[in-house]
């Protein structure tokens, strides 16, 4: 299945399942300050999560854009992006773990037609501390799953990642680790606002045997490992507890499940390839963008593939930030978006690409997500022109910014929080750019910068300010 008909069946799957279809969210929520952007399902759901009564019922799906800017460093790896779908379905205390999880086992290997040998899973070890018990009715329900499948289902404690880093699963279908397996907007119980919703999940991870663990992220593979062998593609929260004001952590008087799926992760999985930019809704901007450069992804140099991959991520998300009404600024949302199309430009310097790609590539993105969200494609000449003008904006100075830092490297400089700021002041290179550069190329850094850096800054917003 490619992931356009992944996404179909989801959504058909639960609307059959008397789950209401509720329309996705924008990127960013209006009346919700507390986050830059919808980085998960739940975040325009959670009035209800927390008890009040949704008026489409107590079964809900949804199929939700999302974008997470916290990891905008880590997209070039063949797993990351910023931009993602998340299939989300929820029920608001309707039903519990058993069905919950027998309907995410269906899903995956019934209907996407995922191999269960390749299935491994993870569920929550516990908190003594805060009074909240072991898992174990989430591992008896794999346990029984997997077993009417012939597949034996062990164990394994495992706590934290670094632990598992230490010591792997060692082949265990079911690994327990502590807050790793807790869900919440910002960390374990401790780190919840008071009020916020939280609770034990259980994680679905597919394994790819094919690929060789890679030993910086620990001596052995295990589940929550980033080595390369297991992809997480899909969360259950059992969101039945929240943070009291006495710093405790109490139960909610409605247990209620909130499922998370990575809709281009598990469309890697059904294909078998680890590299999530392989699936329908990313490879054809690939393709363009080879056609663009002449330059070849599939056996290409590891710096191609990374550009190709940044380039393609950064320019999907800030197509549908557009498409939602946000424009590259200096603060907030705004400034998130400038940093993707700055980031898309340098990438593409990387393809020989020594224009905007925007309008090459933006009506590719308009095709692919017609059928879904139309509001892409309606805008698609408006979008062109907002990202072709920051695209020209940035262009005009990136090649002077690129120039100075190898100016500074060829004279035995390091590069200063004076040099920084002038990057940012007068060529308008992101801070973070600029950091990302001077680390790819080795360039050393004084170590007062950040100190130099944003005291320059201080300064330049006081000038601002008296100017006013």
């Amino acid at each position: 299945m490619d992931a356009q008909d992944i996404r179909r069946s989801f959504l058909d799957m639960l609307a059959q399942d008397r789950h209401a279809v509720v329309t996705r969210a924008p990127i960013v929520l209006r009346d919700d300050p507390t986050t830059l952007f919808t980085g998960s399902g739940m975040q325009p759901l959670l009035p209800y999560l927390l008890g009040a009564d949704n008026p489409q019922g107590p079964r809900l799906v949804d199929v939700q854009p999302c974008l997470r800017a916290q990891d905008m460093d880590e997209v070039g790896d063949n797993r990351h992006t910023t931009f993602f779908e998340m299939l989300g379905n929820w029920s608001l205390g309707d039903y519990g773990k058993a069905e919950q999880i027998s309907r995410v086992f269906h899903f995956l290997v019934d209907v996407v037609g995922l191999d269960p040998d390749r299935l491994y899973v993870t569920c929550f070890l516990g908190d003594p501390e805060h009074g909240i018990p072991r898992d174990e009715e989430s591992a008896q329900i794999w346990e029984r799953l997997f077993a009417e499948r012939g597949i034996e289902c062990r164990r394994i404690d495992l706590d934290t990642e670094e632990y598992g880093n230490e010591h792997g699963s060692r082949g265990a279908r079911i690994a327990f680790y502590g807050h790793k397996n807790w869900w919440s907007r910002f960390g374990g119980p401790d780190e919840m606002p008071v009020g916020d919703p939280g609770g034990p999940d259980s994680e679905v991870f597919y394994h790819f045997p094919q690929v060789e663990h890679d030993t910086r992220y620990g001596r052995f593979p295990h589940q929550n490992s980033d080595g390369g062998q297991y992809m997480e593609i899909g969360n259950s929260v059992f969101m039945i507890y929240r943070r009291t004001g006495t710093g405790g952590i109490a139960e909610l008087p409605r247990h209620n499940v909130d499922f998370g799926g990575g809709l281009e992760r598990i469309a890697a999985a059904s294909i078998d390839s680890p590299d999530v930019y392989r699936v329908s809704l990313l490879w054809p901007i690939v393709e363009k963008l080879q056609e663009l450069s002449g330059k070849s992804y599939d056996g290409g140099a590891p710096e191609v593939v990374h550009a190709m991959r940044v380039v393609a991520d950064h320019l999907r998300g800030a197509a549908f930030l557009a498409a939602d009404g946000v424009k590259p600024g200096n603060s907030k949302q705004g400034y998130v978006m400038r940093r993707l199309v700055r980031r898309a430009l340098r990438f593409g310097l990387d393809l020989e690409l020594t224009a905007g790609v925007a309008v090459d590539v933006v009506p590719i993105i308009a095709t692919l997500f017609a059928d879904v969200y139309p509001e892409v494609a309606e805008q698609e000449a408006q979008i062109v022109a907002v990202l072709q003008k920051e695209e020209k904006q940035f262009a005009r100075t990136l090649r002077k910014g690129l120039s100075m830092l190898r100016r500074l490297h060829r004279q035995g400089e390091i590069v200063t929080g004076a040099h920084l700021f002038e990057l940012h002041d007068t060529f308008g290179m992101p801070i973070e750019l600029s950091l990302e550069e001077a680390g790819r190329r080795g360039y050393p850094l004084a170590e007062d910068w950040r100190y130099t850096f944003d005291s320059l800054m201080d300064a330049q917003r006081d000038r601002s300010r008296a100017a006013v």
